[in-house]
C-alpha cells in the first residue's frame, strides 16, 4: 500500500525520536521506499525535511544519516529545552484559562496512566509500540503545558528541540526500569500541580528538576524566574 508524504514524515520522525535508527545510521531512500511503497525521491524529500528539525544529517557524497548523539549534544539540547519550556509555561500560566487547565489535566492523566503501567510491568525498553505511546503522551503533556504562551515561534522551536532531546535521551539512556518511572511520575505531578496553582517559581523549578537527570556532565542550571 502506498503511503503519503505526511504519513512517511510522521513515521520516520517517530522512529528517529525513539532511536529506532542508531546514531549515525545510514538512511537510504532506495531502501526505505520499499517499506513505504513510494518513490525514492519522496523519501529523499522527507529526509531533507527531517534535516531541518535536527533529526537527520545530510552530507554530500555520504547521503543521509540519523543524527549522531553525544553527551555534549544531550547537555546542550536539554538546557535549551528547559529554557524554552520554563518561558512557555510562565506565559501559559498568565494567559491560559480554565480550558487550558482542563486540557493539561487530561494530557497528564493519560501520561500518568501509561507511566504507572510501565512502572508496574517494566514493559517498555524492548517494546517499540509502548515506547511510541509513551513518547506521544509525554509530548502531549509538555506541549499542552506551553500551549497558551501566545508565541507560535516559541512553540515551533520547542517542538524541534523536544524531538532532538528525545532522540538524544532515548539513544543514550541505559534503561527505563521501574525506578525510572517511579521518579518521573512524581516529577510530572509536581509540574502539573504548580502549573494549576499558577505558581511560576515552583513550576519552573519542577521543570528544571524533571530535566536535570539528562545532564551527562556537570552543568549548573538554575530555574530562572
Amino acid at each position: 500500500m502506498k503511503t503519503d508524504s505526511p504519513a512517511i514524515y510522521a513515521d520516520l520522525k517517530n522512529k528517529l525520536m525513539n532511536a529506532r535508527f542508531g546514531p549515525g545510521e545510514k538512511l537510504k531512500p532506495a531502501s526505505l521506499q520499499g517499506e513505504y511503497g513510494c518513490s525514492a525521491n519522496t523519501v529523499r524529500d522527507v529526509l531533507l525535511r527531517l534535516t531541518k528539525v535536527g533529526l537527520v544529517e545530510f552530507e554530500m557524497q555520504r547521503g543521509f544519516r540519523a543524527q549522531y548523539t553525544s553527551p555534549e549534544k544531550r547537555n546542550d539540547v536539554t538546557r535549551f529545552r528547559s529554557m524554552l519550556e520554563q518561558e512557555g509555561v510562565t506565559l501559559s500560566m498568565k494567559l491560559g484559562g480554565i480550558s487550558w487547565e482542563a486540557e493539561l489535566t487530561a494530557a497528564h492523566h493519560r501520561l500518568s496512566h501509561l507511566e504507572s503501567e510501565f512502572e508496574r510491568s517494566g514493559d517498555l525498553a524492548d517494546n517499540p509500540d509502548n515506547m511510541k505511546l509513551w513518547t506521544n503522551a509525554e509530548w502531549s503533556f509538555h506541549d499542552t503545558l506551553i500551549s497558551r504562551c501566545g508565541s507560535p515561534m516559541l512553540r515551533d522551536t520547542y517542538e524541534n528541540v523536544y524531538g532532538q532531546f528525545r532522540q538524544q535521551m532515548v539513544a543514550q539512556e541505559s534503561g527505563f526500569g521501574r525506578s525510572y518511572f517511579s521518579a518521573i511520575i512524581h516529577e510530572h505531578q509536581a509540574i502539573l500541580d504548580a502549573a494549576l496553582s499558577r505558581d511560576v517559581t515552583a513550576c519552573r523549578a519542577a521543570i528544571n528538576d524533571h530535566l536535570k537527570r539528562n545532564y551527562t556532565q556537570a552543568v549548573a542550571l538554575e530555574a530562572a524566574v
